[in-house]
Parts: structure tokens; sequence; C-alpha cells
């Protein structure tokens, strides 16, 4: 059987940007339904981009965050590689742990590459007119936005998508803590892959209490694993049936009925 690699690719033009999938994104069912409302939007966008597929490899954030540096620094060095082969420079995730990690954390191991968050190319494409959201399909609807913590509190990334929400025609609510001042969806720190310890609450469901104190219809966030968390909360709540969670480029997709 023949093994192949990116070396076997041939490219009939170099894509703008390679599109890291990221584990969630990949393997989760939720997480799936978010990687396919990114590439809609990028085909809605005329954006050419590239997966690395079989090629893509985990970030190796979550065994840097339970300890084992070795592993992370064997998984990213492969990851490196693998990224230099495309001649790719732009890199965009849906994952805000894999943004994290590739743009902060891969220079120290030779790996310096531009990094986006969905939630910023989409604003951009917005900017752009690359594409435009229809008004209706959200009226009279209430979002609240989860910033999570890789994207907010470790990357200062607070407006992109509170700026694409403002696109939607609907009320926008932010939870108690929001911003700088946000709370952890416990996910977090491969907190989301260890048994969870004995507390009174979960963290969790804590942060699930804020968002529905709000009142809203709709939580938005913009990371897969956040969405797993709330999603778990709202379910333990009963409020499933009338509370939903979606990722920004979610909302993107269904306000625009793509």
């Amino acid at each position: 059987m023949k093994v192949y690699t990116l070396e076997d690719y041939t490219l009939p033009e170099k894509p703008e940007i390679l599109f890291w999938v990221g584990c969630a994104g990949s393997f989760d069912p939720r997480a799936q339904k978010i990687t396919k409302a990114l590439v809609t939007i990028l085909n809605n966008a005329g954006i050419k981009y590239a997966v690395l597929g079989n090629d893509e490899s985990c970030t190796g954030d979550p065994a840097r965050r339970a300890g084992n540096e070795f592993l992370f620094q064997m998984m990213a060095l492969q990851n490196i590689e693998t990224i230099k082969m495309t001649e790719v420079n732009k890199i965009v995730t849906a994952c805000p742990h894999c943004f994290n990690t590739i743009k902060n954390e891969y220079p120290a191991l030779g790996g310096t590459f531009e990094v986006m968050h969905h939630t910023v190319l989409i604003q951009q494409l917005i900017d752009e007119g690359k594409i435009t959201i229809e008004k209706g399909a959200f009226k009279g609807k209430k979002i609240a936005y989860h910033d999570s913590c890789y994207l907010g509190r470790a990357n200062g990334i607070y407006e992109a998508p509170r700026a694409i929400l403002e696109q939607l025609d609907t009320t926008i609510l932010e939870a108690k803590r929001n911003r700088s001042k946000g709370f952890c969806c416990g996910a977090g720190g491969a907190q989301v892959f260890k048994e969870e310890e004995k507390s009174d609450k979960k963290v969790n469901h804590e942060r699930v209490d804020e968002l529905l104190d709000t009142g809203a219809d709709i939580i938005a966030a913009n990371c897969p694993y956040c969405i797993l968390m709330v999603n778990d909360g709202i379910k333990s709540k009963e409020k499933d049936e009338s509370v939903s969670t979606y990722d920004l480029s979610e909302l993107i997709v269904q306000a625009n009925k793509w």
C-alpha cells in the first residue's frame, strides 16, 4: 500500500490560506458542523484554500497543557515541517486552541506563520464585501456571546466576534463576566480529557447559568470545546429545547440560507 505525502500532491495554483481543521473539527460530530460552515463561507467568498487531510496532526496543545512536553514538541515539529512543505504561510482555524498554539508557541520551535482565527477572517470578508449577511433570519432573537479563553484573554480578540454579531438583526447580550473578565467553559488546559474533580458545582454549569441569566435564545461561541461544554450545561438545565448554541460561522450560514 502506497503511503501518500504532501510531496505527491500537485496543486493547480497556490491557495490563499491553509485551513487548519483541528482534532475537534475533524472527528467530533458537533464540531464537524462548524468545519462545514466555515468551508461554506470560504466557498461563497471565493477564497482558495487547502487542507492537509491525513497529513494534519494534533497541534500538541492538550499534551503540553497536561504536562507532556516531549510529546508536544514531537507533534509540533512534525506539523511545522508539514506546513512548510505546503509553502502556504497564512493559516486559518476555527479552534482557538489550535490558533494559540500555532501562532504563539510554534515560533520557538522554528515555525513562524501568519495565523488567523476564523472570526477575524469572517469579519474581514464582511468588511471587504466578499460576503454579505441577509437580514431577517434572527429577527426577534436574543444572542448571548461567550468569550473563549484562548481567543479572548490569551490573545485579546474581543471585537471581531462582536462585530460579526452586530451584522445580524438581533439583540446582543453580554454575560456577567465577559471580555478580559470572561469565565472559562471548563474544557481548557486539557481538562476536557480528564476525570472531573470533586466540587460543589461544575465549571461549565456555572458558566451556563450566567449565559442563561441573560435571557438569550441563542448562545454564540467561537470554540468547538466551548460549544461542547455549553451544550452539556444547557442539557443539564433541561433548556436544550428553548436555547441553542452555535459557532459564529454557523450563524452566518443560517442567515444567508447557504
